[in-house]
């Protein structure tokens, strides 16, 4: 028998939530057998997956080892954290991300990506002990490209997760973008509207006028042009949807690629190898009785000095 006692990451959470995150490789069909057989209880007492767990619940797991990962261990974490941090409180960080620094892990990048360096930093100052969570760690609420810097949100507690991510799903965060781009649109403030599409093998995502399978994605993005000349624009982006590359992807598709985005049709500029690409604002507006409602009506932005095209842009247009 396996115990876990519930803690306030743990708790406001479906049951089988919980379990589908401290265990390993356990299918769903079994999962939900063992809650039908009582091989997973809830307070000594049979329950269903739908049960919500509360602070103070107990769990109790009567089945294979197997299933458990091994524990969560601190040394991986003992690495000097760098992060460029715009804002913290006790729930959440705001993170002005590097270009180069991917979000997430993934096979090009195991290890010492975004999370990880949050991770690093809220053990190292105390707020994170991986030992003592059954399924929280911290966590990013959105992410950019690798090579697109700017604002990235990282919750500290399982409550502020859930909350942001509600608010990102309904509109309550909104995230502006400053960008190159060749030529200058036609129309010098509109909504664009679309489909996406995205081709895994590539890492690649089309764009088209109308659904063109039950697999793509609507999306919506807003931009104004600021300043333009010398055959490119300086524009500010609202993301209305939040897909993969769609900003790049969308004014792609109106014939304005970002400089430097060679996947989408942009050139190289100078020696930057990457998309002229920058998440520089950020706003909330959460509901009333949200624990993070203390931030409605902020907005927050990078420091333009460090956004390298912009103070070029409104220079000279030149590079």
């Amino acid at each position: 028998m396996k115990t876990f006692n519930i803690n306030q990451n743990d708790a406001g959470q479906r049951i089988d939530k919980f379990v589908q995150k401290c265990t390993l490789n356990l299918p769903r069909s079994l999962m939900h057998k063992y809650f039908r057989t009582k091989r997973i209880k809830l307070n000594r007492k049979r329950c269903s997956g739908e049960d919500m767990l509360a602070l103070g619940d107990v769990v109790d797991f009567y089945i294979p080892h197997e299933f458990f990962g091994e524990s969560r261990e601190e040394r991986d974490l003992d690495f000097a954290p760098k992060l460029d941090i715009v804002y913290e409180d006790q729930h959440i960080l705001l993170i002005d991300k590097p270009v180069g620094l991917p979000s997430q892990p993934d096979e090009n990048h195991p290890s010492h990506t975004l999370v990880d360096h949050v991770k690093a930093y809220l053990h190292q100052k105390g707020e994170y002990a991986p030992g003592a969570e059954n399924s929280f760690a911290p966590a990013l609420c959105n992410r950019i490209d690798r090579n697109t810097a700017g604002f990235v949100i990282a919750a500290k507690t399982a409550a502020a997760l859930r909350e942001m991510n509600a608010a990102i799903k309904n509109g309550g965060v909104r995230k502006y973008y400053l960008c190159l781009v060749h030529g200058t649109p036609r129309r010098y403030e509109a909504t664009l509207e679309g489909y996406l599409v995205k081709d895994a093998t590539t890492n690649k995502v089309q764009v088209f006028s109308h659904k063109p399978n039950p697999k793509a994605l609507y999306i919506a993005t807003r931009y104004r042009v600021l300043e333009s000349g010398e055959g490119r624009s300086l524009l500010e982006v609202e993301l209305l949807t939040g897909r993969t590359h769609q900003i790049r992807a969308h004014l792609a598709s109106i014939g304005h690629p970002l400089l430097g985005d060679v996947k989408y049709g942009g050139k190289r500029h100078g020696s930057n190898k990457h998309q002229a690409l920058y998440s520089y604002k950020i706003a909330f507006e959460f509901d009333e009785d949200s624990q993070l409602a203390y931030l409605n009506g902020q907005e927050f932005d990078v420091d333009m000095g460090k956004i390298w095209f912009v103070v070029d842009c409104k220079n000279s247009l030149h590079y």
